[in-house]
């Protein structure tokens, strides 16, 4: 086990790279992207995060499990209905979703390298540790829907 797995909460490494985002965009040249194209964007990859974000939300509220991710081992329930048919981790994909709508606001290029780190933070120190309690507590069923669902999309 690494000592960065399951440490740092997903939506505070959020808010930290949106925040390094917008230090870059400080310092980088004026975008030559029309603000309404970037509104637009964001717009709509801000509607997609809504999309995946409350339902899992939901649907873990609902199965009666928790939404901690820094305690996995409070896993009760494999949830695989809703969004989590389309995708393993809607609610870091909302996070991922949600910086790329932050990256398309700023109309920095280089804005775009915080959505690029958080999927391979998470990924790396969240969800690989993640999926191996989650087929160590439920098996088989777990390793069916590894199978049968996308980890991102």
């Amino acid at each position: 086990m690494n000592a960065l797995e399951h440490r740092i909460p997903p939506p505070l490494l959020a808010l930290a790279l949106m925040a390094a985002m917008e230090g870059v965009a400080l310092l980088a040249a004026p975008t030559q992207v029309p603000v309404f194209l970037r509104l637009g964007v964001a717009s709509a990859l801000l509607v997609a995060a809504g999309g995946f974000g409350y339902p899992s939300v939901i649907a873990f509220r609902r199965a009666g499990t928790t939404i901690d991710p820094i305690r996995i081992t409070r896993a009760s329930t494999l949830v695989t209905s809703g969004v989590y048919r389309i995708t393993r981790n809607p609610m870091y994909l909302t996070l991922a979703l949600l910086l790329c709508a932050w990256a398309a606001w700023l109309g920095v290029a280089l804005a775009a390298c915080g959505p690029v780190a958080f999927v391979a933070f998470i990924t790396r120190f969240q969800i690989l540790p993640e999926e191996r309690q989650l087929g160590a507590r439920f098996g088989a069923d777990y390793d069916g829907y590894r199978k049968r669902v996308r980890r991102w999309l």
